[in-house]
C-alpha cells in the first residue's frame, strides 16, 4: 500500500476536525459528544475540535498552535459545498504561509457514506418508526445549499434510500434550496401516503433543526428525528475518513 507522507512512525496524525459552528451552546456540546465517541474508538489519537464560525477554537489558532509537524483536516459537514471546498482550503491556505513545515492533508466530508443512512435509521428507530415501513413515506431533510451539486448528493440519497423499502422517500431543504420540508410533507400527504415522517439530516440541533421540527409537525408529520449527533455511525464514517485520508484516498494535501 501507498503510504502517506503524514505517516510518522509510533505517533498517530493529530485529527483536527472542523465544524460549521453555532450561536446555539447545544452545537459545540454535540460536536463534543462526538468527538469523544471518535477518541473511545481510537484511544491514543489526538482528536481536537475546531470551528469555522460563532463558536472559538477556529482551525487556524489550532492547527498554528499544535506542536506535531503533521495534522489531518476534517470537515465535520455532512456534504461537499461552499464551506468544504472554499472556506477550508483557505484556511489551510493561511496556516500553510505561517507554519509551511506542517504537513496538512485534508479529508473529505462526512457524506456521502452508507453509514450515514444506517444513523439516519437508528434516529427514526428511536422515535418509534419501523426502518422500511411500508405505509411511511419520509422526508429527507437536509439544509441546502446555494452549490447544486451538494442539493444534488442529497437527492441522491433519498433515492437510494427508497429501495429499503418505504412507501417513498423524498429530499427536502431547510433552507436555499426547494423542496422546504413543510411542502415535501404535505405533498406525500396528499399524494396518499399513509403516514410521513422526516428524517433530519443535520449534524447538530440550533436553528434550521428547530425549525424543520416545528414546521414538519405543523404540516402533518407523525414524527420528526433527532439530529445525527453522536450516532454511533457518526464515529465510525469519521475514522473511516480519517484512515482513507492518511491511506491518500482522499482530498489532496493543502497547500
Amino acid at each position: 500500500m501507498r503510504h502517506s507522507p503524514l505517516i510518522r512512525t509510533g505517533r498517530p496524525v493529530p485529527l483536527v476536525a472542523v465544524a460549521h459552528g453555532s450561536r446555539d451552546p447545544r452545537s459545540a456540546l454535540t460536536v463534543a459528544r462526538l468527538l469523544a465517541a471518535v477518541r473511545r474508538r481510537r484511544p491514543g489519537l489526538p482528536v481536537l475540535a475546531s470551528y469555522l464560525d460563532h463558536a472559538p477554537p477556529s482551525p487556524d489558532r489550532v492547527l498554528r498552535g499544535l506542536q506535531e509537524d503533521a495534522a489531518v483536516v476534517l470537515p465535520l459537514l455532512l456534504t461537499a459545498a461552499y464551506h468544504s471546498k472554499i472556506d477550508i482550503p483557505g484556511v489551510l491556505a493561511g496556516v500553510r504561509t505561517a507554519r509551511p513545515r506542517l504537513h496538512m492533508r485534508l479529508a473529505g466530508t462526512l457524506g456521502p457514506h452508507p453509514l450515514l443512512i444506517a444513523a439516519l435509521e437508528r434516529r427514526l428507530a428511536e422515535a418509534g418508526v419501523p426502518i422500511g415501513d411500508p405505509d411511511t413515506a419520509v422526508v429527507l431533510v437536509a439544509a441546502g445549499s446555494s452549490d447544486p451539486a451538494a442539493n444534488a448528493t442529497v437527492a441522491g440519497l433519498a433515492h437510494g434510500w427508497r429501495a429499503a423499502g418505504w412507501w417513498n422517500v423524498v429530499p427536502a431543504f431547510a433552507s436555499a434550496a426547494r423542496p422546504l420540508p413543510a411542502d415535501a410533507v404535505a405533498s406525500l400527504l396528499a399524494a396518499g401516503a399513509p403516514r410521513v415522517a422526516v428524517a433530519s439530516y443535520f449534524l447538530a440541533p440550533g436553528h434550521f433543526a428547530d425549525k424543520v421540527h416545528a414546521e414538519s409537525l405543523a404540516a402533518g408529520a407523525a414524527v420528526v428525528s433527532d439530529v445525527l449527533g453522536d450516532a454511533p455511525e457518526l464515529a465510525e464514517v469519521v475514522l473511516h475518513r480519517y484512515d482513507e485520508c492518511l491511506a491518500g484516498a482522499g482530498e489532496a494535501a493543502a497547500v
